[in-house]
């Protein structure tokens, strides 16, 4: 259960990641990509963020979200400079991506019948016997 100061604190990093992120693909001129930040999750010691990360177009995603983790030194430099008055120690930032989009579409599709896994056994995912 989160606290209200972890959502405080995780919204509050939310919105300057978005910042971060979104000014770095403007500054450098990044045509055809969108990065934005779907959800960040806090610790209850307040040590480590997790950021949950949407990438547009998805074939980008796995090297865009490399070229993140190399620099996540800059992202928690950045960002201390933008939340020094509100927080005293930022926390470890780790990157994921956020495929909840993709499952969704995945679903929705099941429902419409456009996939239908009765009639095309290889959309089912084979179970590994243990």
């Amino acid at each position: 259960m989160e606290t209200n100061r972890q959502k405080k604190i995780a919204g509050v990093l939310q919105k300057d990641l978005v910042d971060i992120l979104q000014g770095e693909v403007r500054k450098n001129a990044i045509a055809n990509l969108v990065i934005s930040v779907s959800k960040v999750s806090v610790t209850s010691d307040l040590s480590v963020a997790s950021v949950h990360l949407s990438i547009f177009p998805q074939d980008k995603a796995p090297e865009t979200l490399a070229a993140i983790k190399s620099n996540t030194p800059l992202i928690k430099h950045d960002l201390s400079q933008r939340v020094k008055m509100q927080l005293r120690k930022v926390p470890n930032l780790t990157f994921y991506i956020d495929d909840s989009l993709d499952y969704i579409e995945k679903i929705d599709k099941a429902l419409k019948g456009e996939e239908n896994p009765i009639e095309n056994r290889d959309l089912l995912e084979r179970r590994k016997k243990s």
